[in-house]
């Protein structure tokens, strides 16, 4: 399975339009080259651009939605299309992410669950998700999360007893905080024994420089392949059988030890 990352540059310098139609053109260009293609999270406004969540949120099936869904279509892949500010009917934000068939249809949409920000930002702008989201390939089972959810990792167990085989993270993760968006992607593939593929942005918006530094691991916690810190595409081809034969061979999921007691008081 030949795999996309593509680490889009986020900058105030480029319009929301200019920005979703450029990186539809990448995805495009995948054509032939991938069969799945990853997106960051908020590229659309930058992760840390509070201030437009509000003004370019979209419907479920808005503007992102319905470039993202032709260009999966015209390139003929499954599309993690990263994740916008959606406006829910009934009026809170959520930070979803969207995932194409290669035949453009909706195949899943995943409400973000860990809000960062504390008692700011995002996690006072959106409202959380509530349910885990997998999705089922021809030949692997993707496990949706965002970003912050990185650094909770019973989140991904939760993926992993539903199936998943390749975890997809998509982020807007800043360079100050880089070591440990490489240290937690190689633990979450470690102890759940799973791809990660983890997607991030590159460029500075609202003040904040990115990361960059896409990554991909593997269930064994080797990388196999990283991105630097500026706008790239990140190729890399996985064996869809390894999660499996990594737990056969080293089957340490089935020695979990769930229902413990707490400490007495």
């Amino acid at each position: 399975m030949r795999a996309s990352l593509i680490q889009i540059a986020v900058s105030e310098d480029e319009s929301v339009e200019a920005r979703r139609e450029r990186a539809a053109a990448l995805v495009r260009e995948q054509a032939g080259a991938a069969d799945l293609v990853v997106l960051p999270e908020l590229w659309t406004t930058g992760a840390f651009a509070y201030e437009l969540f509000g003004t370019e949120a979209e419907p479920l099936e808005g503007p992102t939605y319905e470039v993202m869904a032709k260009a999966a279509a015209d390139a003929g892949v499954w599309l993690h299309a990263g994740s916008v500010p959606e406006r829910d009917p009934e009026g809170p934000l959520y930070n979803t992410s969207l995932v194409f068939s290669p035949t453009g249809e909706l195949a899943a949409a995943y409400r973000k669950i860990h809000r960062f920000g504390f008692d700011q930002g995002e996690a006072v702008l959106m409202s959380a998700g509530r349910d885990l989201v997998t999705v089922r390939l021809p030949r692997t089972t993707l496990g949706l999360a965002t970003c912050y959810d990185l650094r909770f990792p019973e989140l991904f167990r939760g993926l992993v007893d539903a199936g998943a085989e390749t975890l997809l993270i998509s982020a807007g993760w800043p360079e100050r905080r880089r070591a440990h968006w490489t240290l937690l992607a190689r633990a979450r593939a470690v102890e759940n024994q799973a791809y990660v593929l983890a997607c991030g942005t590159a460029g500075t918006h609202a003040g904040v420089p990115q990361a960059g530094h896409s990554i991909v691991v593997d269930p064994w916690g080797e990388v196999l392949a990283e991105a630097g810190p500026d706008e790239e595409v990140l190729r890399v081809t996985l064996d869809p059988a390894k999660p499996a034969t990594t737990r056969e061979q080293f089957p340490a999921l089935k020695d979990r030890m769930l229902g413990l007691t707490p400490p007495r008081r």
